[in-house]
Formats: C-alpha cells, structure tokens, sequence
C-alpha cells in the first residue's frame, strides 16, 4: 500500500526482528540512494501477529492480496504489481523468496487445478468480513486453544521487552477476579494489589480507580508486597 505493507513470514527460528530490521534497513538504504534522500522511511516499530495456521493461515493471506482492492487501489488483485498473488496464481513465475507451495497444497496435489481453486477462494473473499475481528490482545490471531498456549510466554515481560503490555498481558484475568471479595487482611491485599501490578501489568492508576484508593497508596502497598514475592 502507499503508506505501509503486509508481509506474511513462516521462519523456524527465532529471528523476526533481526530480519524485519535488515529488510527495512537494506530498502530504506536502496530508496534513499536511488531517490537522493535522507533519513527514515518507516516510522516506528513494525507490528507482528501470530497466526494459527492451521484455522487462519489461508484466511488472511487471502486478507493481503485482496486489500489493494477493498482500498480502491485497483480493480483486481492481479493488477497490484507488488503483490504475491499473481505468483500463487500462476499468472507470473514465483520470484525465489516467495514461497506458494503451502498455500496451493491446500487446493490440490495438481499444480494448475489448485491455481485455478486459489483464484476462485481469493475472489469469494471479496466480500467477507475481516478475519482481524478475532483478533486477541492485538497480537494472537487464532482459536482458544492457541491463545491459551501462549499466554505465560507473553506474561515474562522480563524476557520480551519489545513487545507492548496490551500483547504481553492478552489472557491477563479481569482486575475483578484478582481482587475477590472484601478483604481485611492488608497483607493479602498488598499481595493481590502486587499480582495485579507486577503479573499482568495493570496501571497503578487502574488499580486505584478500581479500589478507589488514591495512586500512591497502591504504590505503598506494592513496595510492601515485593519482599514478600
């Protein structure tokens, strides 16, 4: 698109920001030569989502090609010349790092009847709603199973700095449900006010609202939690 792009990646190694870095990098380098200008072309950091493949795959590579033509860009995908969809359709030969082996296995063993199968899903999808409104914590894309999977590796803030508290804490519990019932034990309070603070990252400012405390008291009450924990 005119002001950004999607990109549909499968790696087996842990390397997406390595390698997103080296892709904007070497094309803000090229562009800049080849236009004689400076500085950044992207701003801020990119976004990346984890999709269940098996559920959503084939969904939202379909999402990718069709939308330079929900925009009003073009009439039909094959005449956006930056996407991958006329190498999936067979309509041009597949450039060497674009990978549409998976998505045409999906349509048949013979590689013509399975081009033909790819073409009709991506214009049957026209008109479908967004698979983006399943969309969890701005980050999982997939059935419940999958999120659950990976909740505790998005809980280890610790370990994944880079990506945002609304991601990290996607299955975090209602603050309601941390704080259960009227406790006057202040012990057990500062230890759940701790949880909800430290654990799954709610706000000192949500935590005070919530219990309709003033900010700081929910900082003391943290500080007096942590040599507990």
């Amino acid at each position: 698109m005119d002001n950004h792009y999607h990109l549909l990646i499968e790696t087996p190694d842990a390397n997406l920001s390595k390698g997103m870095r080296q892709l904007n990098g070497v094309y803000t380098q090229s562009f800049n030569g080849r236009h004689k200008k400076t500085g950044h072309i992207f701003q801020g950091r990119y976004k990346a989502i984890l999709v269940e493949k098996e559920r959503y795959l084939l969904a939202i590579s379909r999402y990718i090609v069709l939308n330079p033509v929900r925009a009003g860009v073009v009439e039909k995908p094959e005449d956006w010349k930056w996407s991958s969809y006329t190498a999936a359709a067979g309509i041009r030969k597949s450039p060497h790092y674009l990978t549409v082996d998976w998505i045409l296995g999906q349509f048949g063993s013979v590689k013509r009847k399975a081009e033909k199968q790819y073409k009709q899903f991506v214009l049957s999808g026209i008109k479908e709603e967004s698979p983006w409104k399943n969309l969890k914590g701005q980050i999982l894309l997939g059935e419940e199973g999958f999120t659950e999977k990976f909740k505790d590796l998005l809980t280890q803030k610790e370990e994944i700095k880079e990506i945002p508290k609304t991601q990290r804490y996607v299955n975090r519990p209602l603050i309601a449900s941390i704080f259960k019932g009227k406790i006057m034990n202040k012990q057990i309070r500062n230890n759940q006010t701790y949880k909800a603070h430290i654990k799954y990252g709610y706000s000192l400012k949500e935590i005070a609202d919530y219990l309709k405390v003033h900010y700081t008291t929910v900082s003391k009450a943290i500080k007096g939690a942590e040599g507990e924990n």
